[in-house]
């Protein structure tokens, strides 16, 4: 099975896949010892073909693939493409329009939260894909017959979700149900990293102001570094010695090397004495300037009001063919449950006609909920 390895060989493919209304995408790529993914192999296929582009081969110019994700007149199919789309913003800005991602639209359709490609492939295309190469070593070279033949699997049977997929939103008439979700998955501010907010992956672990501010500090420190480095997080500094430094605040190298999770010597190097500059530019901080704690930013809203809200939203997602977190989401119905206009997508368009409706007036007294034939049903009181 040959690769594409020239950009004129990978410019011819793209200019006949250019000729058709979609075009489906994949990537394969490596993680696990860098910030940011190593890019090792671009799947792509229309109805008529389908190409294997090494990006690794030397010499070799994207330009035509990246001119192809930007061709406004060919749709791209992906599967779940948030890190694929995550891998073209970081090699050239890039964003591919239209886009179509089949797991959302499959959540639109009825197949539940966060279906597999493996699944759609045997429910949609009635294909069985051999999965043993999904975990192999991408970056190495040559590629083994199994790893393309595994990875050509990711977009040929693609090509048949997308289409019955299509078909079923079409008749259907909720096409436009999948625009907010479009919307997220095409704008740059999804994939622009932001080294200042870097703190929120680890809010919840945080109670007190002079630890919120800490944190502040060292995860803007520890996302620069990172990228600088090109290495993981965890490899400049794990998650748990983040908060020890946040809880403990060292002050000093000899301070910072009495905690358990820094490793022995490491108070003594130059990332040491970062990790205590930011201790004090947290310290420093005018708690004014810091953001509400978790418990602070907690709505005035009932629990049960919420519970109920989740029930109501369980049959509405039954009933409607439509995975929940779709509709809405549990910070949605918190907001809801503390204001009728609470600035949330399950209080807008679609949402609001099927779902976001019935929640206000269940808040109110005016929906009731009850048990028919083992079935939770609603009433109008």
């Amino acid at each position: 099975m040959p690769l594409i390895t020239t950009t004129e060989a990978l410019a011819a493919a793209c200019h006949r896949l250019a000729l058709h209304p979609f075009v489906t995408v994949d990537t394969e790529f490596m993680r696990e010892t860098t910030y940011f993914p190593k890019l090792c192999l671009i799947q792509m296929a229309s109805r008529d073909e389908f190409a294997l582009v090494d990006p690794l081969a030397p010499g070799l110019d994207l330009k035509p693939f990246l001119d192809l994700m930007r061709n406004p007149e060919v749709v791209k199919v992906f599967h779940s493409g948030r890190q694929d789309l995550e891998i073209l913003w970081n090699l050239d800005r890039c964003i591919p329009e239209p886009l179509f991602d089949t797991q959302v639209a499959a959540m639109v359709c009825g197949y539940g939260d966060s279906v597999s490609y493996e699944q759609l492939a045997h429910d949609l295309a009635k294909a069985r894909i051999d999965k043993s190469s999904r975990f192999t070593d991408w970056s190495q070279r040559p590629l083994s017959e199994a790893q393309l033949t595994y990875a050509s699997s990711d977009v040929t049977h693609l090509r048949d979700v997308y289409l019955a997929l299509k078909r079923d939103l079409e008749e259907s008439g909720r096409t436009h149900w999948l625009d907010d979700e479009m919307r997220v998955l095409t704008s740059p501010s999804t994939y622009e990293l932001h080294p200042e907010n870097a703190w929120q992956r680890l809010r919840g672990r945080i109670r007190k102001q002079k630890e919120l501010a800490i944190l502040i500090e060292l995860a803007a420190w520890r996302e620069n570094e990172s990228r600088s480095r090109d290495v993981p997080r965890s490899r400049v500094l794990k998650d748990d010695a983040v908060m020890d430094v946040v809880t403990s605040a060292p002050r000093s190298g000899e301070a910072l090397g009495k905690l358990r999770s820094i490793p022995s010597g490491f108070e003594r190097s130059r990332a040491g004495a970062e990790i205590v500059a930011a201790v004090e530019r947290g310290l420093a901080r005018d708690p004014k300037s810091l953001p509400a704690l978790e418990r602070n930013e907690r709505r005035n809203y009932s629990p049960a009001t919420v519970e109920l809200l989740k029930v109501l939203l369980k049959m509405v997602s039954d009933a409607e063919r439509v995975a929940p977190k779709v509709i809405a989401t549990v910070d949605d119905l918190e907001a809801i449950a503390a204001d009728d206009e609470a600035d949330v997508a399950a209080l807008r368009g679609w949402r609001k006609t099927i779902f976001g409706e019935k929640a206000v007036a269940l808040k109110h007294g005016r929906l009731g909920l009850a048990i028919q034939n083992g079935k939770v049903v609603s009433f109008t009181r």
